[in-house]
């Protein structure tokens, strides 16, 4: 991986993360070397392109034409259940960037408009997400931050810095689901034209769902997909139900922590247990203990509201690659945990819950390991913080390449899943 820091600025080189197979060792010496080769070495057949609405497709010397070239669309319009294309061209090339900002930021807006993206001409879309999650923030939510693969420097606008190549074609489309029109959409989309796509490439993929499974149900990260490829990471959304715990505003309460179920992932052809395992959804998410509000380049929350009962997270495996050659699956479960005598508490509330673990002064007592545990009401049950299965509401936008410019995971489904309890 070539990175080229300035500031808080990086700098991915156009092909780093779309190559299937790690680069020889004499070029990732080259590149390590901090030369930056990659920014004034020429392309003989790279042709550089703008998108907009004052150029659709970029198409070459045909920008600024309206309004004798003062400004003259600026922005495009999309009618209710209306789409917009922002690229629709053929030949080989690689996308490099998106800016995109729309008048409305409502979350009723950025849940019921989605992007898409197909590549190749292919029927199905590679790329299917509610727009606001797309770019790194779930619940229809803006917040400002700046990481590796996405940014909001202001809390109102989009960007992204991924490379996304393609042989022989590419369409990006913002569909409106709503039932009123979408005004103001700005966007720049930055592309490449080449005459050979890179070798070994691989094809860019999102896909977003929303479940809230039943206890003792993980909930998939990723379903299992199938090809060769890379898992390039998430961004997660969490609605803990408020059934385990109540919160007045600004009151601490312990035992509505969520986060202690591990991240999992099965690789090439793992059934019952998986190759990659975590110890804790914040150690997932780089932080500990909980979980507060922090933005770096590869992981962070840019969302931490205890009151309202929603988290956003996302993590990039950027400098730890994921790589499968047969098919992935990606999870995580659903545990929380707390003192013994809150979650007694929970369970006299009627909260549905399974102890599974204690953590008795640093010894670990496994209780799923045990013939006959000890019940929660039994008084010589061991004191200490008691990690428990529940059942919360989660999002997902699984980022990954795959070899084929189609998946096999299903579509994006109706817009009220999205829309429900926004």
């Amino acid at each position: 991986m070539t990175f080229l820091k300035t500031g808080r600025s990086v700098f991915l080189a156009a092909t780093a993360l779309a190559i299937a197979a790690p680069r020889p060792a004499v070029a990732q010496a080259a590149s390590a070397s901090g030369d930056g080769a990659a920014l004034f070495t020429m392309k003989d057949d790279a042709q550089s392109r703008w998108a907009s609405p004052e150029n659709h497709n970029g198409v070459k010397g045909q920008g600024a034409k309206a309004n004798a070239g003062l400004k003259g669309n600026a922005f495009d319009t999309i009618p209710a259940h209306g789409h917009v294309d922002l690229l629709n061209i053929d030949g080989p090339g690689i996308v490099q960037r998106l800016k995109l900002s729309v008048k409305d930021r409502s979350p009723e807006a950025l849940r019921a408009m989605r992007i898409e993206m197909y590549w190749d001409g292919a029927k199905e879309p590679a790329v299917r997400a509610p727009l606001g999650d797309f770019f790194g923030t779930a619940f229809g939510q803006t917040a400002k931050y700046e990481n590796s693969l996405f940014k909001d420097p202001e809390g109102r606008s989009f960007a992204f810095n991924i490379p996304m190549p393609f042989r022989k074609g590419a369409r990006i489309a913002i569909y409106n689901d709503s039932d009123k029109p979408v005004s103001h959409i700005y966007y720049n989309l930055t592309f490449q034209k080449l005459d050979k796509a890179p070798d070994n490439m691989l094809y860019f993929h999102a896909y977003w769902h929303r479940e809230k499974p039943a206890i003792g149900k993980d909930f998939e990260l990723l379903p299992r997909v199938q090809g060769r490829g890379r898992f390039l990471g998430v961004t997660v959304g969490v609605r803990p139900d408020p059934i385990y715990g109540k919160r007045e505003k600004g009151q601490e309460v312990l035992h509505y922590w969520w986060g202690e179920g591990e991240v999992k992932i099965w690789l090439d052809s793992d059934r019952e247990h998986p190759s990659l395992v975590g110890t804790g959804v914040e150690d997932y998410f780089g932080s500990a203990w909980g979980m507060t509000r922090f933005v770096t380049m590869n992981s962070g929350c840019t969302i931490v509201n205890p009151d309202e009962r929603y988290w956003s997270c996302y993590r990039y495996h950027i400098p730890d690659p994921v790589w499968f050659h047969h098919d992935i699956r990606v999870a995580v479960q659903q545990i929380g945990g707390g003192p013994l005598d809150q979650v007694r508490q929970l369970l006299r509330d009627g909260a549905p819950l399974k102890p599974i673990s204690i953590d008795e002064e640093g010894s670990f007592v496994p209780l799923m390991m045990m013939k006959n545990p000890p019940k929660l009401s039994d008084p010589d049950y061991p004191e200490g913080w008691t990690n428990y299965l529940r059942s919360d509401d989660w999002s997902a936008v699984a980022y990954f390449y795959l070899a084929t410019p189609t998946d096999n995971l299903p579509g994006l489904g109706p817009v009220a899943d999205r829309l429900h309890d926004l």
